[in-house]
């Protein structure tokens, strides 16, 4: 499969499945590291709350896409 139509459909899904794929990938990786994980669960945790409360500006993920494809394709 094309990575980039892969990329495309994962970014479609709905944030808890985006969240559970992201988890799976990570373990595949081996990144199954306890301390790791708890920490980057922590850290999440505290963006989404700062994104919520409007301490944080973030773009959505096509957004993101965009500018880094344009960024890299010249």
């Amino acid at each position: 499969m094309d990575p980039a139509i892969l990329e495309e459909e994962a970014l479609n899904l709905p944030e808890a499945e985006r969240a559970l794929l992201a988890d799976r990938l990570l373990q595949s990786l081996g990144a199954e590291d306890g301390a790791r994980v708890k920490k980057w669960a922590d850290e999440s945790e505290r963006r989404l709350l700062a994104v919520r409360e409007d301490r944080l500006a973030a773009d959505d993920a096509g957004t993101v896409l965009r500018r880094l494809r344009a960024k890299t394709s010249s």
